[in-house]
C-alpha cells in the first residue's frame, strides 16, 4: 500500500533538552497504526525522514530551528508540496531542506528562507526535482559533496556516492549570498561523480554569485594540502538564468584541474551586475558550450 503521510505543523525553537532532539521517521508506516495529524508537536529542532518510502508532506510550517529544519535521508519517492521554512538570515547551520542518499524527491510551491542554504543536496542523490521554490534569504540553493547533513561541498569524505538526474527549474532567488552553487571540496580524499544536473528558468534578485562551481573549497584553511579535488563534474546545463548580480562576477565556473569540467552548457543566460560595471565570468579548468544571450560574455577560451 502506497504510504500517504500528510502533516501539518508549525515549529517553534525551544531552550530546553526536549528540543534539542530530533523528529525522525524511519521505516514506519503510520497509516497502519491508526495516525492522524492533530497540528500538535512537542519537538521543535527539526524533522527527519529517514529510510521512508512513498512519503507525501504538504503544508508544513517551521519555524526558527536552532539546525535543519528537514532532513532527507535515504529516502525513496518523497514528495513535498507548500512547504513554508523561516529563520533569520544571519542564524548559522539552519538550512531549510537537506536531502542525502534519496532517490525520487520531488519539491515544489515552497517558500524558504534562513541563515544557510535553502536547500543543501549531499552525496548519493538521484532523480531529485526542485520546482517552484522561492529561496531567500539565505545561501541559495547547493549541491555540498560531502557526507553529512549540510549541503554545499563533495568530496570531504572518502566513499562517497555519486550525484545524478537533478533538476532544478521555475524558481526564484531573492537576497542570497549564492545563488545555484556547486562546490567540492580541494584535497578529497575519494573518487566521486556528479553529473546530469540541469538549471533552468531561474530569477535571481540582487543575488551575489548568482552561478557558481566551485571546486576550490577549502573553508578556514582545513585542507591538509591543495591537492585537487577529485569529483567529477559532468553534463551541467544552466538555461534561461535571468536577473541581478550585487558582485562583478556574475559566472564563476572554477573547475578542478585534476579533472577539469566536462559538457557545461550555457544557454540564454542574461545576468546583469548592479553596480556601474558590466557583469564578468570567470572560467578555469571548463571548456563550456554556450548557445543563445549571454550576458556576461563567454569566458575566453
Amino acid at each position: 500500500m502506497k504510504l500517504l503521510f500528510l502533516l501539518s505543523l508549525i515549529c517553534y525553537s525551544m531552550d530546553n533538552a526536549e528540543a534539542r532532539k530530533s523528529l525522525s521517521f524511519r521505516n514506519f508506516n503510520v497509516l497502519q497504526y491508526g495516525a492522524r495529524a492533530n497540528g500538535i508537536t512537542d519537538d521543535s529542532k527539526s524533522v527527519k525522514f529517514i529510510a521512508t518510502s512513498n512519503t507525501v508532506v504538504k503544508n508544513i510550517k517551521s519555524l526558527n530551528s536552532k539546525f535543519f529544519h528537514i532532513a532527507l535521508v535515504g529516502c525513496k519517492n518523497f514528495w513535498g508540496k507548500n512547504i513554508k521554512i523561516t529563520a533569520p538570515s544571519n542564524s548559522p547551520n539552519t538550512d531549510g531542506i537537506h536531502i542525502e542518499r534519496s532517490t525520487g524527491v520531488t519539491i515544489y510551491h515552497s517558500v524558504i528562507g534562513t541563515g544557510d542554504d535553502c536547500i543543501s543536496i549531499g552525496h548519493g542523490n538521484s532523480q531529485v526535482l526542485l520546482s517552484g521554490i522561492s529561496c531567500g534569504p539565505g545561501h541559495g540553493i547547493s549541491f555540498i559533496l560531502y557526507g553529512h547533513c549540510s549541503i554545499g561541498s563533495l568530496g570531504k569524505y572518502r566513499n562517497e556516492e555519486d550525484v545524478r538526474g537533478l533538476v532544478i527549474k521555475d524558481s526564484t532567488l531573492a537576497g542570497t549570498s549564492n545563488g545555484i552553487r556547486i562546490k567540492t571540496w580541494e584535497n578529497s580524499p575519494g573518487i566521486s561523480k556528479a553529473v546530469n544536473m540541469t538549471f533552468e528558468n531561474i530569477v535571481m534578485k540582487s543575488v551575489a554569485n548568482p552561478i557558481i562551481i566551485d571546486q576550490m573549497y577549502c573553508p578556514y584553511g582545513s585542507c591538509a594540502s591543495k591537492a585537487p579535488s577529485r569529483v567529477i563534474l559532468k553534463d551541467i546545463f544552466f538555461r534561461n538564468i535571468r536577473g541581478t548580480s550585487t558582485t562583478p562576477v556574475a559566472v564563476t565556473l572554477r573547475c578542478s584541474r585534476g579533472v577539469p569540467c566536462k559538457n557545461v552548457n550555457l544557454q540564454n543566460v542574461h545576468l546583469k551586475y548592479v553596480g556601474q560595471a558590466a557583469a564578468t565570468a570567470l572560467c578555469m579548468n571548463v571548456k563550456a558550450t554556450y548557445s543563445g544571450t549571454q550576458i556576461p560574455p563567454p569566458c575566453r577560451r
